[in-house]
């Protein structure tokens, strides 16, 4: 259940495919493995960005990832998770974050899945700053609204 931060660039493939390999091995118990690899895009709120500049609050950060993905271990069947988490400058197609979870069943994968990206969204402490093609900085201020209320 790792979660990693990173300041440099990383390949989602890659690293699922290290991990399976180096962690999971022949777990014959998988039976699914459910993926969301979030990237950078170049426009918000009507804007054009030039660059994203993701910060966090090391410890802290990790800590309430760790916190996600165990609420996530207790309320789905989860064989394993993993959570990789990029700060620093991103330049658009570049990846933000990978999450993954592996289960016996599909549906277990699916959930905890999106209820692990949909709280890092809202609960984790990451700050975004974009800047746009004119240069002009301003931090975001919303993330996912909605799914925390269904």
């Amino acid at each position: 259940m790792p979660v990693i931060i990173k300041n440099t660039p990383f390949l989602p493939y890659q690293v699922l495919q290290d991990y399976e390999e180096t962690t999971l091995g022949q777990n014959n118990a998988i039976g699914a493995c459910n993926i969301f690899i979030g990237t950078m895009r170049d426009f918000n709120e009507g804007d054009q960005i030039k660059v994203l500049t993701l910060e966090h609050y090391p410890g802290m950060t990790e800590k309430q990832l760790d916190k996600i993905i165990a609420e996530a271990h207790q309320q789905w069947a989860l064989i394993d998770s993993l959570i990789v988490h990029r700060v620093g400058d991103l330049l658009p197609n570049d990846p933000i974050v990978l999450v993954a979870t592996w289960s016996s069943h599909r549906g277990d994968a699916f959930d905890a899945c999106r209820f692990i990206m949909e709280n890092l969204k809202s609960k984790a402490p990451f700050w975004k700053k974009e800047r746009l093609i004119n240069e002009q900085e301003r931090w975001v201020i919303s993330n996912t609204k909605g799914y925390l209320n269904t």
